[in-house]
């Protein structure tokens, strides 16, 4: 970059680092999220349960453990951990692990191409003593998931706020913002320098229109694998209001986001489970029946468009959902298990007709039969055996006509299970 921000040291400076997990069973650490802020009035569960809706707060802080502790490697400090639990249907093992991060001096977009391995970049910095499999080593499992995973790569969440030197970030008198700050933000928050990825100008028009402006202070951009906040004016330090917008986005605005990444992974685990529900007819009924059960508890416990009556946590899950299509997404899955729906209706139908057309084939004859004896008032037991034989007879050849053929074969074509 030319604006000098790609060299910049901000005032603050952190990331939290979201990678994939399984979780065997309960972590030996403290319940809920890490609570950030003030002892007196600290960011706990209670506080951002208030903070959203009792579905999502259930979801977000039901199955939630951290860890403090202080790591530093390099312009890295670790200092917190945290679990949360997002079990699906096809794995319950799973969970998301964070990994938060204080970053010292002009390092934070280096340290972010590194994780996203840009060419060119720096070593990773999630090795050695930062190895998340270290970090988590007796609580989760961080190898790469056997299964699908949504997540296949960490997740950044940057905040950087400027100094009054850093006049590309900054508001202008008028009160606009300069071109200059949207592209750092984009370059915040997909991890990659101009020369990365060369921004057209048409894309940094859709940046503008794609970037939450959090307040006149601060704005987010909310990409597939990263999300940035950047400060507009200069942080004046301790007692700064940046200090309680850092404290916001390491909690509400970092939940908000991973409530949006809970819905990819289910609905991840939906599509693979319909991609898989033709390799083996053997008892579909009952699995289509399991799958919708599935479709009905996601929508009623995960898909969610509003979490919450704050604005800027709105925003970005839907920013999120934008970026990776989970409304679509969700669109698609429901529309092929209705389809799936009817194939299995259209064949329980065609069984039950089947079953029909046997009883019809197999009773009228025996029927008829009896129903003569009846009206002749014939109860010889030699007569009753020869009208029993004399039906079994119109009954097979019943079933060698072009009728009989279609009811055995729709009782054949029918699934089991």
């Amino acid at each position: 970059m030319t604006d000098g921000l790609e060299d910049a040291a901000g005032v603050r400076q952190a990331v939290s680092v979201v990678v994939p997990l399984a979780v065997a069973g309960e972590p030996g650490w403290a319940r809920g999220p890490l609570p950030w802020g003030r002892e007196d009035l600290p960011w706990d569960a209670a506080r951002r349960g208030g903070y959203f809706a009792p579905a999502v707060a259930r979801v977000l802080y039901g199955g939630r453990w951290h860890l403090t502790l202080a790591v530093t490697e390099g312009p890295l400090t670790l200092v917190g951990l945290e679990v949360l639990r997002v079990a699906t249907p096809r794995d319950p093992r799973q969970a998301l692990g964070v990994l938060h991060f204080d970053v010292e001096g002009p390092h934070l977009l280096e340290t972010l191409r590194a994780i996203g391995h840009r060419p060119g970049a720096l070593p990773d910095p999630l090795t050695g003593a930062l190895d998340p499999a270290a970090l988590f080593a007796g609580v989760a499992d961080a190898a790469p998931p056997a299964t699908p995973f949504a997540l296949a790569r960490p997740y950044t969440v940057a905040f950087l706020t400027p100094d009054a030197t850093h006049t590309a970030a900054l508001r202008r008198d008028a009160g606009d913002l300069p071109g200059t700050a949207d592209r750092w933000l984009r370059a915040l928050a997909l991890r990659a320098a101009q020369a990365d990825i060369p921004p057209p100008p048409e894309r940094m028009a859709r940046v503008a229109e794609e970037a939450v402006r959090m307040s006149a202070d601060w704005s987010a951009l909310v990409g597939r694998h990263g999300a940035a906040f950047l400060g507009h004016r200069p942080d004046r330090g301790e007692g700064d209001f940046y200090e309680a917008a850092l404290e916001r986005a390491r909690t509400v605005h970092l939940d908000a986001l991973l409530f949006g990444m809970v819905q990819r992974d289910h609905l991840a685990a939906l599509t693979e489970g319909l991609s898989t529900l033709f390799v083996d007819s053997t008892g579909l009924a009952r699995r289509v029946a399991a799958l919708e059960q599935h479709i009905a508890v996601f929508r009623s416990t995960y898909w969610r468009r509003h979490q919450t009556v704050h604005g800027p946590a709105d925003g970005l899950l839907r920013a999120f959902q934008t970026q990776n299509r989970l409304p679509e997404l969700f669109a698609d899955v429901l529309a092929e298990a209705a389809d799936y729906s009817r194939i299995v209706q259209a064949r329980e139908n065609q069984q039950i007709a089947g079953a029909l057309g046997v009883l019809t084939v197999l009773g009228l004859p025996l029927g008829t039969a009896l129903s003569v004896l009846q009206v002749l008032g014939d109860d010889d037991p030699w007569h009753l055996l020869l009208a029993l034989g004399l039906a079994c007879a119109a009954t097979a050849a019943a079933l060698t006509t072009p009728y009989g053929r279609l009811v055995l074969a729709s009782l054949r074509s029918g699934p089991r299970g």
